[in-house]
This record gives structure tokens, C-alpha cells and sequence, in this order.
């Protein structure tokens, strides 16, 4: 899916953005939404709406890309993701969109420490560390004065 917006996000050709959001929507098995293009949302402040009916209206990438300071791929794709989010949980609150995106493409990026591409050889298995002695009690540690 992330592969399929990055493309949308390059080409605008709505071919890959209609195929991201079919497997998505096949996956929790819920009805493809249907979206709407424009220039701009809310003043330019917002990408994105989900409304009670299931519909989405989106800022096309092309509009995306003009006049904001903010205005990156990895933006606009993580905003599709929330409003999927919202579309998916059927939620209004951000905290749980925002939760939903960050989840959905966790471990996507190859680039990230700790992750390896699935096509890169393992590495040698790390040996262990012994562990520190723990204390039973935390040191007690003195507080700075403050001044008034």
C-alpha cells in the first residue's frame, strides 16, 4: 500500500491511489470509500476529512506540494494513513488516527536502525551482555535548589 501512494504521490495517475485503498479497505473488509479531490481544505490548514457517510475528501498532491512550508511525500502519505484511520476505526478522536498511522507503517521504511530489508542476509547474532546488578532501591539523589 505504501508503495502504490508513493507512486500516486509522483505520478498522480489515480490507478496505484485507487489500488492502495481497495487492498486496505479489502483487508478490514469494509466498502471502498469514496473520495474527493481538492485544492484545499480549511484554509490550507488540513489534508484531509472523514465524514459519517464514508467519505474522504483529500488535497491532491499537486496542491499538496504548492505553498506549504510542510509539504513533504512521507507527510502526505502518514495524512492518508490517518484518514484511513478514521475511516477504518470509525473514530473521532485523533489521538486514535494518529495511533492507527503510526502503526500501520511501522517497520515499512528499510532505512530505519534495527530493521533489515527482507532481501539483505541476516547479520551475525549479537552476543549477550551480562546484565547489571540491579538495586532493590534507587540511589537517593539529592535535589537542586531552586531559586525563587
Amino acid at each position: 500500500m505504501d508503495s502504490h501512494l508513493t507512486t500516486f504521490f509522483r505520478s498522480h495517475r489515480e490507478g496505484p491511489f485507487r489500488r492502495a485503498v481497495a487492498a486496505m479497505s479489502r483487508f478490514y473488509d469494509l466498502p471502498t470509500p469514496r473520495v474527493e479531490w481538492y485544492e484545499w481544505l480549511d484554509w490550507g490548514k488540513s489534508i484531509g476529512r472523514t465524514y459519517e457517510t464514508g467519505e474522504i475528501h483529500l488535497v491532491h498532491p499537486e496542491c499538496w506540494k504548492r505553498g506549504r512550508k510542510y509539504n513533504s511525500e512521507r507527510q502526505w502519505v502518514q495524512a492518508v494513513y490517518h484518514e484511513m484511520g478514521h475511516y477504518v476505526l470509525w473514530a473521532d478522536a485523533e489521538r486514535k488516527a494518529d495511533g492507527f498511522a503510526y502503526r500501520f507503517v511501522r517497520g515499512v521504511s528499510p532505512s530505519r536502525p534495527g530493521r533489515r530489508h527482507p532481501l539483505q542476509p541476516a547479520s551475525r547474532p549479537r552476543r549477550k551482555r551480562p546484565s547489571r546488578v540491579r538495586r532493590s532501591r534507587p540511589r537517593h539523589r539529592r535535589h537542586r535548589s531552586r531559586s525563587r
